[in-house]
């Protein structure tokens, strides 16, 4: 964490699809500007094999450092900036963390409770996948544009 930069943590429940894959697009999009992190409520431990293959698709690898499934309680001691959560479970049981300044909610589906063929579940993450890149990049162009609502 660097002190001189704001950061920003996104949350979810599990931390192994939606929250990993908005770290990865705000990492490649403004990680020259801003620290980012995401964390869950319940984290699940691992990131999951489609959020991976659908993420090295868009080109970022989420299967090496820094992205591993974490709780938020690593974060409840560290100066977060803003806090973006993306599903509504951990929007409504999301703590306040210290220097929090911003909080936003963008909700996106679950693509780890996809059910139909390989083919379809795979079509959803990268449908979601698309929806999150969307969102956060124009977040990140925000940011860029000197926009300090972080």
């Amino acid at each position: 964490m660097n002190k001189n930069r704001p950061s920003v943590l996104v949350l979810c429940t599990g931390n192994s699809c939606r929250s990993q894959m908005a770290e990865g697009f705000l990492r490649a999009a403004a990680g020259d500007i801003i620290d980012v992190y995401s964390a869950g409520s319940k984290p699940a431990g691992h990131i999951h094999p489609l959020a991976v293959q659908v993420m090295r698709e868009a080109g970022i690898d989420l299967s090496a450092e820094p992205y591993r499934s974490k709780s938020w309680n690593e974060f409840l001691n560290k100066k977060i900036t803003t806090v973006i959560t993306v599903c509504g479970n951990a929007d409504a049981a999301c703590p306040f963390f210290p220097g929090q300044v911003n909080r936003h909610h963008w909700r996106f589906d679950d693509p780890a409770c996809a059910v139909g063929t390989d083919e379809e579940i795979l079509a959803e993450f990268r449908r979601i996948r698309d929806q999150i890149n969307l969102v956060f990049s124009a977040y990140a162009a925000g940011l860029h544009e000197g926009n300090k609502g972080i």
